[in-house]
């Protein structure tokens, strides 16, 4: 089986592991010629935040893939995927983030698909859900996770929320 398209699915917590995103996703593409799909899913207010920050004419019609293409991690990807001689396309879509990017997998018709994320404990994937977790359980293809060990702060590594549950619990 050969592998044409690679869906590599970038967010803004995927600021820190840039560079491993796209090592993961030249080491899959480089050796058998795939296209690379960039992609990016905003919630709705994260969505329209950004579209209004970006400036666009009021008369111009715009897609969450013209939004996602002027997004700074998408860009960097995009630049390095260039100089790299790998061939990219864009893409953006609006919604909950592990639905859409197994949405985007299934019309891409995608190989594989490559996500990033965050160590969290049990608890803490429990009461914020795992954007991963639900793109390895149900995407249509093999799924390739790229941890990062850059969280630092209580919040985003979910101990605060399990602390939060063990008061709810005690």
């Amino acid at each position: 089986m050969s592998m044409e398209t690679i869906l590599l699915a970038v967010g803004e917590s995927d600021r820190g592991r840039v560079e491993e995103l796209f090592e993961t996703a030249i080491s899959l593409a480089e050796p058998t010629d795939a296209t690379v799909a960039l992609a990016h899913v905003f919630d709705r207010d994260e969505y329209e935040q950004t579209r209004s920050r970006l400036e666009f004419a009021p008369d111009d019609e715009v897609t969450p893939d013209d939004v996602a293409k002027r997004y700074v991690t998408i860009r960097d990807l995009g630049d390095a995927l260039t100089e790299a001689g790998v061939e990219f396309t864009w893409h953006g879509a609006v919604g909950d983030r592990g639905d859409r990017i197994v949405a985007l997998a299934e019309d891409l018709d995608a190989d594989q698909v490559v996500v990033g994320g965050r160590k969290r404990s049990p608890t803490g994937k429990a009461v914020f859900g795992s954007t991963a977790q639900k793109v390895m359980m149900e995407a249509p293809c093999p799924v390739t996770f790229v941890r990062g060990d850059d969280v630092s702060t209580e919040e985003e590594t979910g101990e605060a929320g399990d602390r939060k549950l063990a008061g709810l619990v005690s």
